[in-house]
């Protein structure tokens, strides 16, 4: 059963689903600054990041606050 979370932004988003929103609202680019990752900035693709932040906790945690930011600030109107 699943638990109902609605004050979690991360609850039912795949990291999948997630990687892509940032992209199509940062850009790959503007995502390698904001995160210095190598997946980000050398040849990027979802397939490559996804691997990359499946494996590395600290990572995936920056990408993590990322979304949470873009999402508040898209719910309050800011960029």
């Amino acid at each position: 059963m699943q638990e109902i979370q609605p004050n979690n932004p991360l609850h039912g988003i795949t990291l999948e689903q997630l990687l892509k929103q940032l992209v199509a609202y940062y850009g790959w680019e503007a995502l390698g600054q904001k995160i210095e990752i190598r997946c980000f900035t050398h040849d990027p693709s979802i397939a490559s990041s996804l691997k990359f932040l499946r494996r590395t906790p600290w990572a995936r945690d920056r990408v993590e606050s990322l979304y949470i930011e873009m999402v508040q600030g898209i719910s309050t109107g800011q960029r």
